[in-house]
């Protein structure tokens, strides 16, 4: 057989949608990791800033998301609205699987848990989660931190 007898693939035009791939852990596997169970169950809107910021990919940053997060719960109650969208583009970044549905029925009844999950899950794909978005990256790239060039005034001779 030639080259010229084997079938071609033929181009769609559709993109080929890779299969949804399970969560690492488990959605009541908090005490996998006490110390964030801890902080979570205590100080939600920290796990929520962490993660959402690598989530984000740097673009917003842990202390605003987080800071939202308390506002929204202390003003409204309803902090779990804003926490599933997060779910649902968490979700969507790694391909896992889940529905958006279920996304907001799992903040809704398990806030802590799920956000117990996120974290577990980011750390498991290889994140600090301490460390920020900007941060996980300069440990990735290998790239130091260093301090701004110095800038010298006016034209000196």
């Amino acid at each position: 057989m030639t080259s010229y007898d084997q079938v071609k693939p033929v181009a769609t035009g559709f993109p080929v949608e890779a299969p949804m791939v399970p969560w690492s852990t488990g959605l009541c596997d908090c005490f996998d990791d006490c110390s964030n169970c801890c902080l979570t169950c205590w100080c939600p809107c920290i796990t929520f800033g962490q993660t959402s910021e690598i989530v984000d990919r740097g673009l917003s940053s842990c202390g605003v998301n987080g800071a939202l997060y308390a506002l929204i719960g202390v003003f409204t109650g309803c902090s779990w609205i804003y926490s599933c969208t997060y779910r649902t583009k968490f979700r969507r970044t790694y391909n896992l699987e889940g529905s958006d549905c279920k996304d907001c029925l799992i903040h809704f009844w398990c806030e802590s848990c799920a956000l117990c999950q996120q974290y577990r899950e980011l750390k498991n794909r290889g994140y600090d989660v301490s460390l920020g978005w900007h941060g996980n990256m300069e440990r990735h790239n290998g790239v130091a931190a260093t301090a701004p060039p110095t800038l010298h005034g006016g034209m000196n001779r």
